[in-house]
Protein backbone atom coordinates (compact mmCIF):
# COMPACT_ATOMS: atom_id res chain seq x y z
CA UNK A 1 0.00 0.00 0.00
CA UNK A 2 1.31 3.44 -0.95
CA UNK A 3 2.39 5.46 2.08
CA UNK A 4 1.06 9.01 1.94
CA UNK A 5 1.88 12.14 3.90
CA UNK A 6 0.22 15.53 3.75
CA UNK A 7 1.28 19.13 4.18
CA UNK A 8 -0.62 22.29 5.07
CA UNK A 9 0.78 25.79 4.62
CA UNK A 10 -1.58 28.11 6.53
CA UNK A 11 -1.18 31.84 5.95
CA UNK A 12 -3.28 34.90 6.40
CA UNK A 13 -3.92 35.13 2.66
CA UNK A 14 -4.06 31.53 1.45
CA UNK A 15 -3.88 27.90 2.48
CA UNK A 16 -1.99 25.30 0.44
CA UNK A 17 -2.61 21.57 0.91
CA UNK A 18 -0.30 18.95 -0.59
CA UNK A 19 -0.06 15.18 -0.61
CA UNK A 20 3.11 13.22 -1.35
CA UNK A 21 4.52 9.73 -1.42
CA UNK A 22 8.08 8.43 -1.51
CA UNK A 23 8.50 9.59 -5.11
CA UNK A 24 7.46 13.20 -4.50
CA UNK A 25 4.47 15.50 -4.60
CA UNK A 26 1.29 14.02 -6.06
CA UNK A 27 -1.07 17.00 -5.87
CA UNK A 28 -1.34 20.49 -4.42
CA UNK A 29 -4.44 22.65 -3.84
CA UNK A 30 -4.62 26.30 -2.81
CA UNK A 31 -7.50 28.44 -1.64
CA UNK A 32 -7.99 31.81 0.01
CA UNK A 33 -7.92 31.53 3.81
CA UNK A 34 -11.46 31.48 5.19
CA UNK A 35 -12.22 34.56 7.30
CA UNK A 36 -15.87 33.98 8.28
CA UNK A 37 -18.11 31.37 9.87
CA UNK A 38 -17.55 29.39 13.05
CA UNK A 39 -14.08 29.46 14.65
CA UNK A 40 -13.39 25.92 13.43
CA UNK A 41 -14.02 26.96 9.81
CA UNK A 42 -10.31 27.22 9.06
CA UNK A 43 -9.50 23.74 10.37
CA UNK A 44 -12.46 22.32 8.41
CA UNK A 45 -11.17 24.08 5.30
CA UNK A 46 -7.78 22.42 5.82
CA UNK A 47 -9.34 18.96 6.03
CA UNK A 48 -11.44 19.56 2.93
CA UNK A 49 -8.41 20.74 0.95
CA UNK A 50 -6.29 17.76 1.98
CA UNK A 51 -9.08 15.35 1.06
CA UNK A 52 -9.50 17.14 -2.28
CA UNK A 53 -5.74 16.94 -2.94
CA UNK A 54 -5.79 13.18 -2.24
CA UNK A 55 -8.72 12.69 -4.59
CA UNK A 56 -6.97 14.76 -7.23
CA UNK A 57 -3.92 12.48 -6.87
CA UNK A 58 -6.17 9.47 -7.44
CA UNK A 59 -5.86 8.04 -3.93
CA UNK A 60 -8.47 7.47 -1.25
CA UNK A 61 -8.45 10.33 1.30
CA UNK A 62 -8.70 7.76 4.11
CA UNK A 63 -5.16 6.61 3.25
CA UNK A 64 -3.80 10.01 4.31
CA UNK A 65 -3.14 9.81 8.05
CA UNK A 66 0.07 11.80 8.67
CA UNK A 67 -0.01 15.57 8.23
CA UNK A 68 2.59 18.26 8.84
CA UNK A 69 1.40 21.85 9.28
CA UNK A 70 3.34 25.05 8.65
CA UNK A 71 1.26 27.91 10.03
CA UNK A 72 1.35 31.56 10.85
CA UNK A 73 1.04 32.21 14.57
CA UNK A 74 1.14 32.88 17.40
CA UNK A 75 -0.08 29.63 18.97
CA UNK A 76 -1.77 28.83 22.27
CA UNK A 77 -1.57 25.35 23.80
CA UNK A 78 -4.67 23.61 25.13
CA UNK A 79 -5.36 20.08 26.29
CA UNK A 80 -6.14 19.01 22.73
CA UNK A 81 -3.14 20.78 21.23
CA UNK A 82 -2.38 24.00 19.38
CA UNK A 83 -4.88 26.74 18.63
CA UNK A 84 -4.15 29.76 16.40
CA UNK A 85 -4.16 33.23 17.94
CA UNK A 86 -3.20 35.00 14.73
CA UNK A 87 -3.96 38.74 14.35
CA UNK A 88 -3.85 38.47 10.56
CA UNK A 89 -6.76 35.98 10.63
CA UNK A 90 -8.62 36.66 13.88
CA UNK A 91 -10.64 39.87 13.63
CA UNK A 92 -11.11 40.03 17.38
CA UNK A 93 -7.34 40.42 17.76
CA UNK A 94 -6.43 42.60 14.79
CA UNK A 95 -5.43 46.07 15.88
CA UNK A 96 -6.29 47.32 12.39
CA UNK A 97 -9.95 46.32 12.46
CA UNK A 98 -9.80 45.12 8.86
CA UNK A 99 -11.08 41.54 9.19
CA UNK A 100 -14.72 40.36 8.81
CA UNK A 101 -14.94 38.29 11.99
CA UNK A 102 -14.68 38.60 15.75
CA UNK A 103 -12.53 35.51 16.29
CA UNK A 104 -9.93 35.62 19.05
CA UNK A 105 -8.71 32.02 18.76
CA UNK A 106 -9.07 29.23 16.22
CA UNK A 107 -9.01 25.53 17.16
CA UNK A 108 -6.62 23.65 14.91
CA UNK A 109 -4.77 20.61 16.21
CA UNK A 110 -7.75 19.11 18.01
CA UNK A 111 -9.95 19.33 14.92
CA UNK A 112 -7.25 17.92 12.62
CA UNK A 113 -6.39 15.13 15.08
CA UNK A 114 -9.99 13.93 14.98
CA UNK A 115 -9.44 13.16 11.28
CA UNK A 116 -5.72 12.27 11.01
CA UNK A 117 -3.69 9.85 13.13
CA UNK A 118 -0.61 12.13 13.34
CA UNK A 119 -0.62 15.92 13.19
CA UNK A 120 2.56 17.96 13.69
CA UNK A 121 2.22 21.77 13.76
CA UNK A 122 5.04 24.32 13.71
CA UNK A 123 5.30 28.03 13.17
CA UNK A 124 5.82 28.64 9.45
CA UNK A 125 9.38 29.91 9.86
CA UNK A 126 10.34 26.98 12.10
CA UNK A 127 8.93 24.60 9.49
CA UNK A 128 10.76 26.50 6.75
CA UNK A 129 14.02 26.14 8.65
CA UNK A 130 13.34 22.42 9.06
CA UNK A 131 12.93 22.19 5.29
CA UNK A 132 16.07 24.20 4.59
CA UNK A 133 18.11 22.07 7.01
CA UNK A 134 16.80 18.88 5.43
CA UNK A 135 16.84 19.73 1.72
CA UNK A 136 17.80 23.36 1.19
CA UNK A 137 20.53 25.92 1.74
CA UNK A 138 21.71 24.91 5.22
CA UNK A 139 21.56 21.12 5.24
CA UNK A 140 22.46 19.97 8.75
CA UNK A 141 23.72 23.45 9.77
CA UNK A 142 23.87 23.69 13.56
CA UNK A 143 23.49 27.42 14.19
CA UNK A 144 21.22 29.07 11.67
CA UNK A 145 18.15 31.28 11.35
CA UNK A 146 15.43 31.39 8.71
CA UNK A 147 14.02 34.87 8.04
CA UNK A 148 10.99 35.82 5.99
CA UNK A 149 10.54 39.40 4.82
CA UNK A 150 7.14 39.57 3.26
CA UNK A 151 3.69 40.81 4.29
CA UNK A 152 4.91 40.06 7.81
CA UNK A 153 8.30 39.37 9.39
CA UNK A 154 9.14 35.99 10.86
CA UNK A 155 12.08 33.95 12.11
CA UNK A 156 12.92 30.31 12.76
CA UNK A 157 15.82 29.65 15.12
CA UNK A 158 18.28 26.75 15.37
CA UNK A 159 21.01 26.63 18.05
CA UNK A 160 23.46 23.74 18.55
CA UNK A 161 21.53 21.71 16.00
CA UNK A 162 18.20 22.08 17.83
CA UNK A 163 15.25 23.98 16.42
CA UNK A 164 13.84 26.22 19.14
CA UNK A 165 10.12 25.92 19.87
CA UNK A 166 9.46 27.64 23.22
CA UNK A 167 6.77 27.05 25.80
CA UNK A 168 3.87 27.29 23.32
CA UNK A 169 5.69 26.86 20.02
CA UNK A 170 6.18 30.60 19.54
CA UNK A 171 9.98 30.88 19.58
CA UNK A 172 11.13 33.02 16.69
CA UNK A 173 8.53 35.79 16.81
CA UNK A 174 11.38 38.27 16.59
CA UNK A 175 9.35 40.33 14.14
CA UNK A 176 7.87 41.79 17.30
CA UNK A 177 11.17 42.90 18.78
CA UNK A 178 10.69 46.52 19.86
CA UNK A 179 13.13 48.53 17.77
CA UNK A 180 12.05 52.17 17.61
CA UNK A 181 10.36 53.86 20.61
CA UNK A 182 9.30 56.71 18.32
CA UNK A 183 7.71 54.40 15.74
CA UNK A 184 4.10 55.29 14.95
CA UNK A 185 3.03 52.67 12.42
CA UNK A 186 0.67 50.13 13.98
CA UNK A 187 1.54 46.44 13.82
CA UNK A 188 -1.26 43.88 13.64
CA UNK A 189 -0.26 42.73 17.13
CA UNK A 190 -1.12 46.18 18.52
CA UNK A 191 2.45 47.41 19.07
CA UNK A 192 4.12 50.44 17.55
CA UNK A 193 7.83 50.48 16.84
CA UNK A 194 8.38 46.74 16.54
CA UNK A 195 10.30 45.35 13.57
CA UNK A 196 7.19 44.21 11.68
CA UNK A 197 5.56 47.61 12.05
CA UNK A 198 8.69 49.22 10.63
CA UNK A 199 9.53 47.05 7.63
CA UNK A 200 6.78 44.56 6.73
CA UNK A 201 5.26 44.69 3.27
CA UNK A 202 2.02 45.80 4.87
CA UNK A 203 3.60 48.73 6.75
CA UNK A 204 6.66 49.90 4.88
CA UNK A 205 4.84 52.45 2.70
CA UNK A 206 4.14 54.62 5.79
CA UNK A 207 1.00 56.11 4.30
CA UNK A 208 2.62 56.99 0.97
CA UNK A 209 0.29 57.03 -2.04
CA UNK A 210 2.03 53.89 -3.36
CA UNK A 211 1.56 50.21 -2.75
CA UNK A 212 4.59 48.17 -1.73
CA UNK A 213 5.68 47.06 -5.24
CA UNK A 214 5.37 50.63 -6.50
CA UNK A 215 7.37 51.92 -3.53
CA UNK A 216 10.26 49.56 -4.27
CA UNK A 217 10.10 50.37 -7.98
CA UNK A 218 10.30 54.08 -7.18
CA UNK A 219 13.23 53.47 -4.83
CA UNK A 220 15.17 51.54 -7.47
CA UNK A 221 14.40 54.31 -9.98
CA UNK A 222 16.00 56.89 -7.67
CA UNK A 223 13.03 58.57 -5.96
CA UNK A 224 14.63 60.06 -2.84
CA UNK A 225 11.71 59.60 -0.42
CA UNK A 226 11.00 56.05 -1.54
CA UNK A 227 14.66 55.13 -1.39
CA UNK A 228 14.95 56.49 2.13
CA UNK A 229 12.00 54.39 3.32
CA UNK A 230 13.35 51.23 1.71
CA UNK A 231 16.98 51.60 2.77
CA UNK A 232 15.92 52.48 6.31
CA UNK A 233 13.86 49.29 6.38
CA UNK A 234 16.88 47.28 5.26
CA UNK A 235 18.91 48.90 8.04
CA UNK A 236 16.30 47.87 10.62
CA UNK A 237 16.44 44.29 9.36
CA UNK A 238 20.24 44.30 9.59
CA UNK A 239 20.06 45.51 13.18
CA UNK A 240 17.61 42.72 14.04
CA UNK A 241 20.00 40.18 12.51
CA UNK A 242 22.81 41.67 14.59
CA UNK A 243 20.71 41.33 17.76
CA UNK A 244 20.00 37.68 16.98
CA UNK A 245 23.65 37.01 16.15
CA UNK A 246 24.94 38.33 19.46
CA UNK A 247 22.16 36.53 21.32
CA UNK A 248 22.34 33.12 19.63
CA UNK A 249 25.87 33.08 18.12
CA UNK A 250 24.34 32.44 14.71
CA UNK A 251 26.53 31.45 11.76
CA UNK A 252 24.14 31.79 8.80
CA UNK A 253 20.84 33.49 7.95
CA UNK A 254 18.58 32.13 5.22
CA UNK A 255 16.39 35.02 4.06
CA UNK A 256 13.24 34.40 2.06
CA UNK A 257 9.87 36.04 1.52
CA UNK A 258 8.56 38.10 -1.36
CA UNK A 259 10.30 41.37 -0.44
CA UNK A 260 13.73 39.75 -0.19
CA UNK A 261 13.12 37.53 -3.20
CA UNK A 262 12.54 40.55 -5.43
CA UNK A 263 14.86 43.11 -3.82
CA UNK A 264 17.43 41.28 -1.70
CA UNK A 265 20.19 41.60 -4.29
CA UNK A 266 20.41 45.38 -3.95
CA UNK A 267 19.41 45.60 -0.27
CA UNK A 268 21.86 42.95 0.94
CA UNK A 269 24.85 45.34 1.29
CA UNK A 270 22.81 47.57 3.62
CA UNK A 271 21.72 44.61 5.73
CA UNK A 272 25.26 43.21 5.82
CA UNK A 273 26.70 46.55 6.92
CA UNK A 274 24.36 46.74 9.91
CA UNK A 275 25.14 43.14 10.82
CA UNK A 276 28.91 43.24 10.34
CA UNK A 277 29.90 46.72 11.52
CA UNK A 278 29.65 45.95 15.24
CA UNK A 279 31.36 43.53 17.65
CA UNK A 280 33.40 41.59 15.07
CA UNK A 281 34.36 38.81 17.47
CA UNK A 282 30.69 37.73 17.33
CA UNK A 283 29.69 38.83 13.84
CA UNK A 284 32.74 37.99 11.71
CA UNK A 285 32.01 35.32 9.15
CA UNK A 286 28.24 35.32 9.53
CA UNK A 287 26.70 34.72 6.12
CA UNK A 288 23.37 35.51 4.44
CA UNK A 289 22.06 33.05 1.83
CA UNK A 290 18.84 32.65 -0.18
CA UNK A 291 16.53 29.68 0.44
CA UNK A 292 17.32 26.53 -1.46
CA UNK A 293 13.63 25.57 -1.62
CA UNK A 294 12.45 28.83 -3.16
CA UNK A 295 8.70 29.49 -3.08
CA UNK A 296 7.82 26.03 -1.75
CA UNK A 297 9.85 26.15 1.45
CA UNK A 298 6.71 26.02 3.63
CA UNK A 299 5.24 23.04 1.77
CA UNK A 300 8.47 21.05 2.00
CA UNK A 301 9.04 22.15 5.59
CA UNK A 302 5.59 20.92 6.60
CA UNK A 303 6.20 17.55 4.93
CA UNK A 304 9.52 17.24 6.77
CA UNK A 305 7.61 17.20 10.06
CA UNK A 306 6.08 13.81 9.21
CA UNK A 307 8.38 12.45 6.50
CA UNK A 308 9.80 8.93 6.95
CA UNK A 309 13.56 9.10 7.39
CA UNK A 310 14.16 6.70 4.51
CA UNK A 311 12.65 9.21 2.06
CA UNK A 312 15.19 11.93 2.76
CA UNK A 313 18.15 10.76 0.68
CA UNK A 314 16.03 9.90 -2.38
CA UNK A 315 14.34 13.29 -2.17
CA UNK A 316 17.70 15.02 -1.91
CA UNK A 317 18.73 13.29 -5.11
CA UNK A 318 15.52 13.88 -7.10
CA UNK A 319 14.46 17.30 -5.65
CA UNK A 320 10.76 16.62 -6.34
CA UNK A 321 9.60 20.00 -5.03
CA UNK A 322 10.82 21.47 -8.31
CA UNK A 323 7.87 19.75 -9.98
CA UNK A 324 5.42 21.79 -7.90
CA UNK A 325 5.69 24.55 -10.50
CA UNK A 326 4.04 22.20 -12.98
CA UNK A 327 1.29 20.72 -10.81
CA UNK A 328 -2.16 22.10 -11.67
CA UNK A 329 -3.98 23.71 -8.75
Amino acid sequence: MTQLIGALDIGGTKIAASVADATGFLARMTEATVKSGAPDALARQCIRLLDAAAEKAGVAPALLQRVGVSSCGPFRLHGDGIALVAPNICGGLSARGNLPNDWTELPLQGVLAARFAQVEIRNDCIAALQGERTFGAVIDARDCVYVTWSTGIGFGLCVDGRLLAGKQGNAGHAGHLLMDPAGQTLCGCGSRGDLESLISGMNITRGQALDTPALFAAAKAGDAQARKLVTTAASWLGRALYDLTVTLDTSVFVIGGSVWQHHGAWLAPIVRHELESRFPVLTHGVTIVPPGLDAFVADVGALCLVMPAEWIEPWRASRPWQNLHHLPN
